[in-house]
């Protein structure tokens, strides 16, 4: 039986998954909504991989995991390998795209960019302190103006004259919406105007100080809105590459690394139909107070973090 290999990527908004061979290519592929429960998305991902995926020629023997939620992740499935979503954006992004040097990706509540030379990370900045200029803000303005999100981008591109909209903050960009339409600027030129604030708002924050080069690479579910993309080529007077699998490179890249880690643990769909669950605990014994995380099959202890010492650490 052939060796494929299981790559997670778990976010606040978002889970993706693919499964990947031996020679790299896609054997099946997700992505569905987080919903405020990692441990649900993640059993409601793995069905949906399943379906995809011939359990006759191919064994799952490796299990990579990587997001915001990658440990519980690691927990539930028996990962291999947790990898920060850093380093495998960058892994899964240079195996498609080898001479890439700078990646942009804007998800569901963060963004992040990425540098890189032949090939090696060499700076990057994150912003998670506030959803401005990410999916979800790009969504919630979709439902003030009525609009689908999927349609932000079709719709900005027939704009000729984006309005202006401060969006350097969420609540000061739906005030500033509302009062310019209420001024009597075209939907149109709003939603342009929202697309550009993304741009901008990311450039000026994320990219602050960051030496952008080409070729420029765009990830993360906002690289799907066309406006955006054009707004992005405009500010840098660059080509913005956008992969069709953009949205799964983290999930990619961490199946890439478990691939290579060579750890063998057969995977067992069946973890589907398994019950889990977390229990906060007050560690108590120094004066660190931590408050522990702990993940539980049943009665049995996966494992268990937020100790700052030794004397937190939990074992059974």
């Amino acid at each position: 039986m052939k060796h494929a290999y299981l790559g997670i990527d778990i976010g606040s908004i978002s889970t993706k998954g693919v499964i990947i061979d031996g020679e790299n290519q896609f054997l099946a592929s997700a992505y569905l909504w987080t919903e405020g429960n990692p441990i649900d998305a993640v059993k409601r991902l793995l069905r949906q991989l399943r379906e995809q995926f011939d359990q006759e020629q191919f064994q799952v023997v490796s299990v990579g995991t990587t997001g915001s939620a990658r440990r519980l992740t690691g927990a539930v499935v028996g990962a291999s390998l947790i990898k920060n979503e850093i380093t495998a954006h960058a892994v899964g992004t240079t195996t498609l795209h080898p001479d890439v040097r700078t990646i942009f990706e804007i998800g569901g509540q963060d963004s992040k960019i990425i540098l890189l030379e032949n090939g090696v990370v060499v700076d990057y900045a994150m912003n998670t302190l506030c959803a401005a200029g990410t999916g979800s803000f790009l969504s919630s303005q979709s439902h003030r103006l009525g609009v689908e999100v999927e349609e932000f981008g079709r719709i900005a591109l027939k704009s000729q004259s984006p309005t202006p909209i401060a969006a350097r903050c969420t609540v000061f960009a739906e005030s500033d919406l509302v009062h310019k339409a209420q001024m009597g600027y075209s939907r149109e030129d709003i939603i342009a105007g929202l697309c550009k604030a993304v741009v901008t708002n990311y450039l000026n924050n994320v990219g602050k100080g960051k030496r952008i080069q080409s070729p420029i690479v765009f990830q993360g579910g906002v690289s799907k809105n066309v406006g955006v993309v054009r707004f992005f080529e405009e500010a840098t007077g660059e080509k913005i590459l956008v992969d069709e699998a953009g949205h799964l490179m983290g999930a990619f890249g961490v199946a890439l690394l478990a691939k290579a880690q060579g750890d063998c643990r057969p995977f067992d769909f069946h973890v589907t139909e398994e019950t889990f669950q977390t229990r906060e605990l007050h560690c108590g014994k120094c004066a660190n107070q931590c408050e522990l995380i702990c993940v539980y099959r049943g009665e049995q202890l996966l494992d268990a973090w937020g100790n700052r010492c030794e004397k937190g650490a939990l074992t059974g």
